[in-house]
């Protein structure tokens, strides 16, 4: 059994001023775990409150104005201060560097200082919470965000805070991927990991000071009264739409992309097989970041927009899914005749695919206008959406944090609680957003306060109340279910982080990216030597039945499962 480094990451320097001062990439991605973990809580707390006032027609546990501000509370943390940042800020921080063999991202300072900007940020949302509270929904519609008393400025102050810090994410990794990849590390040669990344920088970098220019214009105008979106004085709230939607739109592939990237990464380790169509895979994730920045019309079909630009965005709408299931037909290949071991990353990769499948599917029908107009506002939406963003990024952090989990602390998460968390979280999840379509189609609008108040007149008001009932009801249940189902995980972590095995090699899974090269822990440096890339990313080769595959072995190696060499043999990490 390999003994962790003597001085590593987490022991090169001591004390509280070493870690709130670090700039070591890798201390600054735990800073930002903990953070974005405290911002996961409270948003999931802010949903909790949410689904047990709509356990019960009426009142059940606050007022109207109390549910509004909840729910916007819920969005705005969970967006902006939870799911945007969580892979980039956490596993990117964490990795690129280490991926790319590299001591650090290009500039160390920079992401440090988005770190505390985000902690800035948070602290003005905090403020929003205390102070007034918010609203407006987490989309900050005009008129309604220039007129009503609640906090606004703060809140949005707060996303434009976090928005400049998710600007200085991007363009370090934008600059470390460009300029300080190792010898023999082409393009193709990168991680998968790293393209994903790469992509989300593009979107992080042009479409965000949008948002911030745009928040900055609500500001002013409730402060100064000038008009820009409001009309009564003088201006247009559908301008506030297209700004808005312009960002928000490609802002679902920053949240997206990068778990995406995680699945490419575990697909192919609990596979065995290299991964199918890297270059395809690839370019998609690219294809992805710029399509994405067409196609913020079909938010507002019901605008008022031209029948011309109805059809135009719900070409491209349609359009922009070729990428992605690019991607989704190349894991199944690479699964195809693979040596299949459903480890819980595994697992919870696998689940990806399938729910991310879901929200994809079932978004076709608010990409065509004519249908679109009927299931707008509608909880259908409220069901698309988190199929896509709440299964999706969140079941591929939780595969990222099982899967590199020995590589960052040097033990093994507890694999049967691994396993118990995966099969609640799968049921609960399904149980809490699949009666959503249901509801959607029968026309029961979203951000309703009172879960069986009437919605249509006509012969069926009686059954579509009695149903909308029901399934409030049971959505609050599991809902409930599917927070506690989170408490094995909790335990799990915290209790494998002092008391887990210890990992028995660096590379306990045998994969074959360079990540798993390094001393586990890393060290401070990441890597002992310089290292210099003989390879791809993805290189294994049959066994000698030809059916399972494994990973080339560096000459003079045992026949064991080992990684094929990622470093030329001279400069191999002791």
């Amino acid at each position: 059994m390999s003994a962790p480094a003597t001085d590593n990451y987490i022991t090169h320097a001591r004390g509280l001023r070493s870690w709130l001062f670090t700039l070591d990439h890798k201390r600054i991605a735990l800073l930002y775990m903990m953070s974005i973990g405290a911002a996961f809580l409270l948003g999931g707390v802010m949903a909790l409150l949410v689904r047990t006032e709509l356990l019960t027609p009426g009142k059940t546990i606050m007022t109207a104005n109390q549910y509004n501000n909840v729910f916007t509370l819920h969005g705005a943390i969970m967006i902006f201060l939870f799911i945007i940042p969580s892979i980039p800020a956490i596993f990117g921080n964490f990795l690129v560097p280490v991926m790319l063999g590299v001591k650090d991202l290009a500039f160390p300072r920079m992401n440090l200082a988005s770190y505390y900007l985000y902690i800035i940020g948070a602290l003005f949302a905090v403020t929003a919470i205390g102070h007034g509270g918010v609203d407006t929904g987490w989309t900050f519609y005009t008129p309604y965000s220039t007129t009503t008393s609640a906090n606004v400025i703060a809140m949005t102050m707060g996303a434009f805070i976090l928005g400049m810090s998710s600007i200085f994410t991007g363009i370090n990794f934008i600059v470390t991927i460009h300029k300080f990849r190792p010898p023999g590390m082409t393009w193709f040669k990168m991680p998968l990991f790293l393209w994903a990344l790469y992509a989300t920088s593009i979107i992080q970098v042009v479409a965000t000071p949008v948002l911030g220019i745009t928040l900055l214009l609500l500001i002013a105008e409730r402060i100064t009264g000038v008009g820009f979106f409001d009309p009564n004085l003088g201006g247009d709230p559908l301008l506030f739409q297209h700004f808005f939607w312009f960002y928000s739109h490609p802002a679902v592939y920053i949240m997206i992309l990068p778990g995406m990237g995680i699945v490419s990464e575990i697909i192919p380790v609990f596979s065995r097989k290299p991964i199918f169509g890297y270059k395809a895979i690839a370019y998609s994730s690219v294809g992805i970041a710029l399509l994405g920045f067409l196609v913020w019309g079909h938010h507002m079909f019901v605008s008022g927009q031209s029948t011309l630009a109805n059809m135009i965005f719900s070409f491209l709408t349609y359009f922009v899914a070729i990428p992605s299931a690019v991607k989704v037909f190349n894991w199944l290949a690479t699964m195809y005749k693979g040596a299949i071991s459903l480890d819980t990353p595994m697992l919870y990769a696998l689940s990806f695919i399938l729910l991310f499948g879901i929200g994809g599917l079932t978004g076709l029908p608010l990409g065509f206008s004519a249908t679109d107009i009927q299931l707008h506002d509608t909880y259908y939406v409220i069901g698309h959406f988190h199929y896509v963003v709440a299964p999706g990024t969140i079941f591929a952090l939780f595969a990222g944090i099982y899967y590199w989990f020995p590589k960052v602390t040097g033990r093994l998460m507890n694999e049967f609680w691994g396993k118990v968390h995966f099969a609640l979280s799968l049921v609960f999840m399904n149980l809490v957003f699949m009666p959503m379509f249901i509801q959607g189609l029968e026309g029961m609008h979203r951000r309703m306060y009172d879960g069986g108040a009437t919605y249509a007149a006509g012969p069926d008001v009686a059954y579509g109340l009695s149903l909308a009932l029901k399934l409030n009801v049971g959505i609050s249940h599991a809902a409930w279910l599917l927070g506690l189902a989170q408490v094995p995980f909790i335990v799990n972590f915290f209790w494998s982080l002092y008391r887990g095995k210890r990992v028995e090699s660096d590379n306990p899974w045998q994969a074959t990216t360079l990540e798993w090269a390094t001393p586990t822990p890393p060290p401070h440096g990441n890597f002992l030597e310089e290292p210099v890339v003989c390879r791809g990313p993805y290189e294994y080769v049959p066994d000698a039945s030809g059916r399972d595959f494994q990973p080339q072995n560096e000459p003079g190696t045992a026949p064991a499962r080992q990684p094929a060499p990622a470093l030329t043999p001279q400069t191999q990490p002791a």
